[in-house]
Protein backbone atom coordinates (compact mmCIF):
# COMPACT_ATOMS: atom_id res chain seq x y z
CA UNK A 1 0.00 0.00 0.00
CA UNK A 2 2.97 2.84 1.17
CA UNK A 3 5.95 3.62 0.68
CA UNK A 4 7.74 5.78 -1.95
CA UNK A 5 10.10 5.64 -4.89
CA UNK A 6 13.28 6.93 -5.58
CA UNK A 7 12.92 10.31 -4.31
CA UNK A 8 10.42 9.41 -1.41
CA UNK A 9 10.47 5.93 -0.58
CA UNK A 10 14.35 5.20 -0.29
CA UNK A 11 14.89 7.67 2.34
CA UNK A 12 12.12 5.84 4.36
CA UNK A 13 14.31 2.23 3.58
CA UNK A 14 17.74 1.40 4.21
CA UNK A 15 19.31 -0.44 1.81
CA UNK A 16 22.13 -2.39 1.25
CA UNK A 17 24.21 -1.50 -2.08
CA UNK A 18 26.20 -4.27 -3.68
CA UNK A 19 28.51 -1.81 -6.53
CA UNK A 20 30.39 -3.57 -8.90
CA UNK A 21 33.27 -1.17 -10.89
CA UNK A 22 34.46 -3.04 -13.91
CA UNK A 23 38.42 -3.63 -13.68
CA UNK A 24 41.02 -1.52 -14.70
CA UNK A 25 43.38 -3.35 -17.16
CA UNK A 26 46.86 -2.50 -17.24
CA UNK A 27 49.24 -4.46 -19.09
CA UNK A 28 52.96 -3.71 -19.85
CA UNK A 29 53.16 -2.43 -23.33
CA UNK A 30 54.57 -4.99 -26.14
CA UNK A 31 54.12 -2.34 -29.06
CA UNK A 32 52.61 0.40 -29.91
CA UNK A 33 49.13 -1.21 -30.81
CA UNK A 34 48.96 -3.34 -27.85
CA UNK A 35 48.94 -0.24 -25.59
CA UNK A 36 46.70 1.48 -27.57
CA UNK A 37 44.30 -0.91 -26.87
CA UNK A 38 45.01 -1.46 -23.38
CA UNK A 39 44.10 2.35 -23.31
CA UNK A 40 40.53 1.79 -25.04
CA UNK A 41 39.66 -0.91 -22.91
CA UNK A 42 40.91 0.96 -19.87
CA UNK A 43 38.62 4.01 -20.62
CA UNK A 44 35.58 1.84 -21.63
CA UNK A 45 35.84 0.17 -17.99
CA UNK A 46 35.91 3.27 -16.23
CA UNK A 47 32.37 3.69 -16.43
CA UNK A 48 30.63 2.63 -12.89
CA UNK A 49 27.57 0.31 -12.59
CA UNK A 50 25.75 -0.02 -9.53
CA UNK A 51 22.54 -2.49 -8.75
CA UNK A 52 20.54 -2.33 -5.10
CA UNK A 53 18.45 -5.12 -4.07
CA UNK A 54 16.15 -3.96 -1.62
CA UNK A 55 12.75 -4.70 0.62
CA UNK A 56 10.61 -4.49 3.51
CA UNK A 57 8.73 -7.09 5.27
CA UNK A 58 6.01 -5.85 7.39
CA UNK A 59 3.43 -8.13 9.36
CA UNK A 60 0.93 -6.89 12.15
CA UNK A 61 -1.60 -8.73 14.09
CA UNK A 62 -4.60 -6.35 13.45
CA UNK A 63 -8.45 -6.23 15.42
CA UNK A 64 -11.35 -4.80 13.62
CA UNK A 65 -14.33 -3.76 15.16
CA UNK A 66 -17.45 -4.35 12.51
CA UNK A 67 -16.38 -6.22 8.90
CA UNK A 68 -19.77 -6.49 7.49
CA UNK A 69 -21.49 -6.51 11.28
CA UNK A 70 -18.56 -8.75 12.89
CA UNK A 71 -15.38 -8.20 15.15
CA UNK A 72 -12.63 -9.71 13.30
CA UNK A 73 -8.73 -10.62 13.94
CA UNK A 74 -6.30 -11.25 11.26
CA UNK A 75 -2.50 -10.64 10.16
CA UNK A 76 -2.19 -7.48 7.81
CA UNK A 77 0.71 -6.98 5.76
CA UNK A 78 2.48 -4.49 5.11
CA UNK A 79 0.16 -2.38 7.67
CA UNK A 80 3.48 0.16 8.21
CA UNK A 81 5.73 0.26 4.72
CA UNK A 82 4.04 -1.99 2.12
CA UNK A 83 5.70 -5.30 2.07
CA UNK A 84 8.14 -5.62 -1.19
CA UNK A 85 11.40 -6.38 -2.66
CA UNK A 86 13.11 -4.47 -5.66
CA UNK A 87 16.38 -3.55 -7.66
CA UNK A 88 17.29 -0.70 -8.35
CA UNK A 89 20.19 -0.02 -11.05
CA UNK A 90 22.14 3.12 -12.62
CA UNK A 91 25.51 3.07 -14.92
CA UNK A 92 27.46 5.98 -15.39
CA UNK A 93 27.53 7.16 -18.77
CA UNK A 94 29.80 10.03 -18.26
CA UNK A 95 29.49 14.02 -18.51
CA UNK A 96 26.64 13.83 -15.74
CA UNK A 97 24.19 11.37 -17.50
CA UNK A 98 23.42 8.44 -16.08
CA UNK A 99 21.09 4.88 -17.16
CA UNK A 100 18.58 3.96 -14.45
CA UNK A 101 16.36 1.61 -14.01
CA UNK A 102 14.08 0.14 -11.56
CA UNK A 103 11.92 -3.12 -11.12
CA UNK A 104 9.68 -3.33 -7.67
CA UNK A 105 7.46 -6.19 -6.70
CA UNK A 106 4.97 -5.93 -3.77
CA UNK A 107 4.11 -9.13 -2.17
CA UNK A 108 2.11 -10.40 0.69
CA UNK A 109 4.49 -11.46 3.69
CA UNK A 110 1.73 -13.18 5.31
CA UNK A 111 0.54 -15.84 2.69
CA UNK A 112 3.85 -15.34 0.20
CA UNK A 113 1.24 -14.28 -2.40
CA UNK A 114 2.09 -11.48 -4.45
CA UNK A 115 0.35 -8.20 -3.53
CA UNK A 116 -1.50 -7.76 -7.09
CA UNK A 117 -1.84 -10.92 -9.22
CA UNK A 118 -1.05 -11.00 -12.69
CA UNK A 119 2.10 -8.58 -12.44
CA UNK A 120 5.65 -10.06 -11.74
CA UNK A 121 6.53 -6.65 -10.71
CA UNK A 122 3.36 -5.29 -9.99
CA UNK A 123 4.87 -2.15 -8.03
CA UNK A 124 7.39 -0.53 -11.04
CA UNK A 125 9.17 -1.38 -13.56
CA UNK A 126 10.84 1.33 -16.00
CA UNK A 127 14.07 2.05 -17.46
CA UNK A 128 15.53 6.22 -17.97
CA UNK A 129 18.05 8.32 -18.40
CA UNK A 130 18.77 11.10 -16.25
CA UNK A 131 21.24 14.19 -16.89
CA UNK A 132 22.65 16.34 -14.05
CA UNK A 133 21.44 19.95 -15.86
CA UNK A 134 18.36 18.50 -18.39
CA UNK A 135 17.09 16.18 -15.47
CA UNK A 136 15.36 12.73 -15.72
CA UNK A 137 12.98 10.41 -18.49
CA UNK A 138 11.79 7.14 -17.61
CA UNK A 139 9.28 4.59 -19.55
CA UNK A 140 7.03 2.35 -18.04
CA UNK A 141 5.14 1.56 -14.75
CA UNK A 142 5.73 4.47 -12.21
CA UNK A 143 4.17 6.79 -9.38
CA UNK A 144 2.52 9.86 -10.32
CA UNK A 145 4.32 13.36 -9.64
CA UNK A 146 0.67 13.76 -8.05
CA UNK A 147 1.97 11.39 -5.70
CA UNK A 148 5.44 11.69 -5.67
CA UNK A 149 5.26 15.19 -4.99
CA UNK A 150 1.91 15.59 -2.42
CA UNK A 151 1.42 12.19 -0.71
CA UNK A 152 5.68 12.55 0.82
CA UNK A 153 4.03 15.82 2.84
CA UNK A 154 0.35 14.08 3.40
CA UNK A 155 -1.09 11.65 6.05
CA UNK A 156 0.37 8.46 4.70
CA UNK A 157 3.76 9.35 4.90
CA UNK A 158 2.98 10.08 8.30
CA UNK A 159 0.42 8.17 9.66
CA UNK A 160 0.60 4.33 7.89
CA UNK A 161 -2.37 4.14 4.67
CA UNK A 162 -3.61 1.79 6.50
CA UNK A 163 -5.64 3.66 8.87
CA UNK A 164 -4.07 7.53 7.97
CA UNK A 165 -4.99 7.15 3.89
CA UNK A 166 -8.34 9.80 3.51
CA UNK A 167 -11.26 7.58 3.63
CA UNK A 168 -11.18 4.80 1.22
CA UNK A 169 -8.14 6.30 -0.44
CA UNK A 170 -10.64 8.48 -2.78
CA UNK A 171 -7.62 10.49 -3.55
CA UNK A 172 -4.79 8.35 -4.07
CA UNK A 173 -2.66 9.72 -2.15
CA UNK A 174 -1.51 6.17 -0.75
CA UNK A 175 0.40 4.69 -3.05
CA UNK A 176 -2.54 2.84 -5.01
CA UNK A 177 -2.14 5.32 -8.30
CA UNK A 178 0.37 3.99 -10.64
CA UNK A 179 0.40 4.62 -14.92
CA UNK A 180 1.67 1.64 -16.73
CA UNK A 181 3.07 2.76 -20.41
CA UNK A 182 3.99 6.14 -19.09
CA UNK A 183 6.22 8.74 -19.79
CA UNK A 184 7.20 10.82 -16.99
CA UNK A 185 9.71 13.73 -17.29
CA UNK A 186 11.52 15.24 -13.59
CA UNK A 187 13.26 18.22 -13.55
CA UNK A 188 16.69 18.61 -11.69
CA UNK A 189 16.21 20.16 -7.82
CA UNK A 190 16.51 23.82 -8.10
CA UNK A 191 16.83 25.99 -5.25
CA UNK A 192 14.74 23.59 -3.41
CA UNK A 193 12.12 23.30 -6.51
CA UNK A 194 11.05 20.47 -7.84
CA UNK A 195 8.80 19.43 -10.47
CA UNK A 196 7.46 16.47 -12.88
CA UNK A 197 4.84 15.60 -15.50
CA UNK A 198 3.76 12.37 -16.94
CA UNK A 199 1.37 11.02 -19.49
CA UNK A 200 0.11 7.02 -19.97
CA UNK A 201 -0.40 6.38 -22.94
CA UNK A 202 -3.91 4.83 -24.15
CA UNK A 203 -2.60 2.78 -26.97
CA UNK A 204 -5.89 2.56 -28.71
CA UNK A 205 -5.50 2.33 -32.75
CA UNK A 206 -7.79 4.90 -34.01
CA UNK A 207 -8.52 6.85 -30.69
CA UNK A 208 -5.43 6.97 -28.94
CA UNK A 209 -6.52 9.45 -25.72
CA UNK A 210 -8.75 6.67 -24.51
CA UNK A 211 -7.29 5.07 -21.80
CA UNK A 212 -4.76 7.92 -21.51
CA UNK A 213 -3.50 9.92 -18.18
CA UNK A 214 -1.75 12.78 -17.24
CA UNK A 215 -0.33 14.40 -13.65
CA UNK A 216 1.99 16.69 -12.84
CA UNK A 217 3.47 17.63 -9.32
CA UNK A 218 5.55 20.74 -7.78
CA UNK A 219 7.37 20.65 -4.08
CA UNK A 220 8.84 23.02 -2.72
CA UNK A 221 11.19 23.08 0.03
CA UNK A 222 12.73 25.20 2.42
CA UNK A 223 14.78 24.57 6.12
CA UNK A 224 11.92 23.26 7.64
CA UNK A 225 9.06 23.80 6.10
CA UNK A 226 7.66 21.79 2.70
CA UNK A 227 4.63 21.72 0.14
CA UNK A 228 3.66 20.09 -2.41
CA UNK A 229 1.04 20.76 -5.22
CA UNK A 230 -0.22 17.78 -7.65
CA UNK A 231 -2.52 16.95 -10.59
CA UNK A 232 -3.84 14.56 -12.08
CA UNK A 233 -7.15 13.58 -14.84
CA UNK A 234 -7.63 9.61 -15.68
CA UNK A 235 -9.50 9.78 -19.03
CA UNK A 236 -11.97 6.44 -19.77
CA UNK A 237 -11.43 4.63 -16.59
CA UNK A 238 -14.75 2.25 -17.91
CA UNK A 239 -15.40 1.12 -20.96
CA UNK A 240 -18.00 3.71 -22.44
CA UNK A 241 -18.68 2.07 -25.59
CA UNK A 242 -21.06 -0.91 -24.26
CA UNK A 243 -24.16 -1.00 -21.70
CA UNK A 244 -21.99 -3.60 -19.97
CA UNK A 245 -19.71 -1.12 -18.33
CA UNK A 246 -17.13 -2.69 -16.08
CA UNK A 247 -14.23 -0.88 -14.39
CA UNK A 248 -11.20 -1.51 -16.39
CA UNK A 249 -9.53 2.30 -15.93
CA UNK A 250 -8.44 2.06 -19.26
CA UNK A 251 -4.19 1.70 -18.86
CA UNK A 252 -4.59 2.98 -14.91
CA UNK A 253 -2.32 0.16 -13.49
CA UNK A 254 -3.83 1.11 -10.15
CA UNK A 255 -6.61 3.36 -8.94
CA UNK A 256 -8.65 2.66 -5.66
CA UNK A 257 -12.23 2.78 -6.83
CA UNK A 258 -13.53 -0.23 -4.46
CA UNK A 259 -14.63 1.12 -1.06
CA UNK A 260 -18.33 2.04 0.19
CA UNK A 261 -17.22 5.54 -0.17
CA UNK A 262 -16.61 5.62 -3.77
CA UNK A 263 -17.23 2.62 -5.33
CA UNK A 264 -21.10 3.73 -6.42
CA UNK A 265 -19.06 5.72 -9.01
CA UNK A 266 -16.64 2.89 -10.33
CA UNK A 267 -18.71 3.07 -13.84
CA UNK A 268 -17.23 6.81 -14.07
CA UNK A 269 -15.84 7.64 -17.54
CA UNK A 270 -13.50 9.95 -16.22
CA UNK A 271 -11.80 11.37 -13.01
CA UNK A 272 -9.86 14.55 -11.75
CA UNK A 273 -7.88 14.82 -8.70
CA UNK A 274 -6.28 17.70 -7.26
CA UNK A 275 -3.95 17.74 -3.70
CA UNK A 276 -1.78 19.75 -1.68
CA UNK A 277 -0.05 19.29 1.44
CA UNK A 278 2.27 21.41 3.37
CA UNK A 279 4.43 20.53 6.42
CA UNK A 280 6.60 22.41 8.74
CA UNK A 281 8.99 20.47 11.23
CA UNK A 282 10.56 22.41 14.37
CA UNK A 283 12.78 20.72 17.05
CA UNK A 284 11.48 17.04 17.77
CA UNK A 285 7.67 17.99 16.39
CA UNK A 286 6.15 18.36 12.80
CA UNK A 287 2.54 19.71 11.81
CA UNK A 288 1.04 19.33 8.43
CA UNK A 289 -2.35 20.70 6.91
CA UNK A 290 -3.37 18.43 3.48
CA UNK A 291 -6.45 19.18 1.23
CA UNK A 292 -8.14 17.21 -1.92
CA UNK A 293 -10.69 17.50 -4.50
CA UNK A 294 -11.68 14.60 -6.55
CA UNK A 295 -14.06 14.47 -9.34
CA UNK A 296 -16.08 11.71 -11.14
CA UNK A 297 -17.31 12.37 -14.30
CA UNK A 298 -20.04 10.44 -15.79
CA UNK A 299 -20.20 9.24 -19.21
CA UNK A 300 -22.58 7.42 -21.77
CA UNK A 301 -23.37 4.35 -19.76
CA UNK A 302 -23.09 5.12 -16.23
CA UNK A 303 -24.84 4.66 -13.54
CA UNK A 304 -25.04 8.28 -12.46
CA UNK A 305 -25.70 10.92 -14.32
CA UNK A 306 -23.89 14.11 -12.82
CA UNK A 307 -20.56 14.95 -11.11
CA UNK A 308 -19.55 13.49 -8.49
CA UNK A 309 -17.02 15.60 -5.85
CA UNK A 310 -15.34 14.96 -2.33
CA UNK A 311 -13.39 17.42 -0.34
CA UNK A 312 -10.93 16.47 2.02
CA UNK A 313 -9.10 18.11 4.53
CA UNK A 314 -6.81 16.92 7.05
CA UNK A 315 -4.15 17.26 9.57
CA UNK A 316 -0.90 15.65 10.91
CA UNK A 317 1.57 16.22 13.85
CA UNK A 318 4.26 13.66 15.08
CA UNK A 319 6.35 14.23 17.96
CA UNK A 320 9.83 12.38 18.82
CA UNK A 321 9.64 11.36 22.64
CA UNK A 322 13.13 10.34 22.58
CA UNK A 323 15.32 9.50 19.25
CA UNK A 324 14.26 5.38 19.35
CA UNK A 325 9.94 6.51 19.93
CA UNK A 326 7.57 8.40 17.34
CA UNK A 327 4.02 9.57 18.25
CA UNK A 328 1.86 10.94 15.50
CA UNK A 329 -1.80 11.74 15.26
CA UNK A 330 -4.23 12.95 12.63
CA UNK A 331 -7.51 13.90 11.53
CA UNK A 332 -9.48 14.05 8.32
CA UNK A 333 -12.59 15.57 6.84
CA UNK A 334 -14.23 14.17 3.74
CA UNK A 335 -17.84 15.76 2.36
CA UNK A 336 -19.11 14.37 -0.70
CA UNK A 337 -21.69 17.06 -2.34
CA UNK A 338 -25.18 16.82 -3.30
CA UNK A 339 -25.48 15.24 -6.17
CA UNK A 340 -27.34 12.66 -8.06
CA UNK A 341 -30.77 12.75 -5.90
CA UNK A 342 -28.68 12.79 -2.74
CA UNK A 343 -29.67 15.29 -0.47
CA UNK A 344 -27.91 14.37 2.89
CA UNK A 345 -24.37 13.85 1.14
CA UNK A 346 -22.04 11.19 3.00
CA UNK A 347 -19.27 12.77 5.24
CA UNK A 348 -16.47 10.83 7.38
CA UNK A 349 -14.80 12.33 10.19
CA UNK A 350 -11.59 9.71 10.62
CA UNK A 351 -9.36 10.24 13.77
CA UNK A 352 -5.65 7.78 13.75
CA UNK A 353 -2.43 7.48 15.94
CA UNK A 354 0.71 5.64 15.22
CA UNK A 355 3.55 5.29 17.93
CA UNK A 356 6.93 3.85 16.41
CA UNK A 357 9.83 2.65 18.30
CA UNK A 358 12.94 1.83 16.17
CA UNK A 359 15.08 -0.75 17.17
CA UNK A 360 17.61 0.11 14.67
CA UNK A 361 17.74 1.77 11.19
CA UNK A 362 16.04 -1.11 9.62
CA UNK A 363 13.63 -2.93 12.46
CA UNK A 364 11.09 -1.41 14.41
CA UNK A 365 7.95 -2.04 16.23
CA UNK A 366 4.80 -0.05 15.98
CA UNK A 367 0.80 0.46 16.82
CA UNK A 368 -1.82 1.61 15.27
CA UNK A 369 -5.46 3.15 15.36
CA UNK A 370 -7.78 4.40 13.66
CA UNK A 371 -11.63 5.18 14.11
CA UNK A 372 -14.00 6.51 11.68
CA UNK A 373 -17.86 7.51 11.70
CA UNK A 374 -19.81 8.40 9.08
CA UNK A 375 -23.22 9.89 8.46
CA UNK A 376 -25.16 11.03 5.20
CA UNK A 377 -25.97 8.71 2.19
CA UNK A 378 -23.97 7.80 -0.65
CA UNK A 379 -24.82 5.88 -4.23
CA UNK A 380 -24.36 2.19 -4.20
CA UNK A 381 -25.16 0.49 -7.35
CA UNK A 382 -27.45 3.36 -8.71
CA UNK A 383 -29.13 3.24 -5.40
CA UNK A 384 -29.15 6.01 -2.37
CA UNK A 385 -27.98 4.04 0.97
CA UNK A 386 -26.70 4.63 4.17
CA UNK A 387 -23.06 5.86 4.52
CA UNK A 388 -20.90 3.13 6.18
CA UNK A 389 -17.59 3.35 7.56
CA UNK A 390 -14.24 1.85 6.12
CA UNK A 391 -11.39 3.55 8.01
CA UNK A 392 -8.09 4.30 6.01
CA UNK A 393 -7.81 1.88 3.04
CA UNK A 394 -7.04 -1.42 4.69
CA UNK A 395 -10.68 -1.94 5.18
CA UNK A 396 -12.04 -1.14 1.56
CA UNK A 397 -13.14 -4.80 0.85
CA UNK A 398 -14.62 -5.12 4.53
CA UNK A 399 -16.15 -2.22 5.46
CA UNK A 400 -18.42 -1.37 8.63
CA UNK A 401 -22.02 -2.07 8.02
CA UNK A 402 -22.94 0.40 10.11
CA UNK A 403 -21.99 4.13 10.94
CA UNK A 404 -18.73 3.80 12.98
CA UNK A 405 -15.35 1.60 12.54
CA UNK A 406 -12.17 0.86 14.68
CA UNK A 407 -9.05 -0.52 13.35
CA UNK A 408 -6.19 -1.18 15.60
CA UNK A 409 -2.85 -3.20 14.71
CA UNK A 410 0.49 -4.10 16.01
CA UNK A 411 3.30 -5.32 14.23
CA UNK A 412 7.14 -5.51 13.24
CA UNK A 413 8.66 -4.02 9.97
CA UNK A 414 12.47 -4.79 9.07
CA UNK A 415 13.61 -3.24 5.71
CA UNK A 416 16.79 -4.60 4.18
Amino acid sequence: MHGFPKVLEITKTEITTMKTTRAKFSVKPVCACAALLCAGVSMHASAQSSVTLYGVVDNAFAYSSNQGGHSNTYINSGALLASKFGLYGTEDLGGGNTALFRLESGINAATGAQSKSGYMFNRQAYVGLSNTNYGQVILGRAYTPYFQYVASLGPTNVLTGAVGAHPGDVDALDTTLRMQNSITYTLPVFGGLQAGVQYGLGEQAGSISNGSSVSAGLRYDYQGFGWGVGYTRLKNLADNTTANKTASFGNVGDFAINSPVNAGYASADSAQLIATAARYTFGKAMVGLNYSNVQYKPGAFSSFTQSATFNTVGVIATYDLTPAFRWAVGYSYTAEKARNGITSPAKYNQFTMEQLYSLSKRTAFYAIQGYQRASGQRLANGAIVDAVASVGDSQNGTPSNGRSQFVGMVGVRHSF
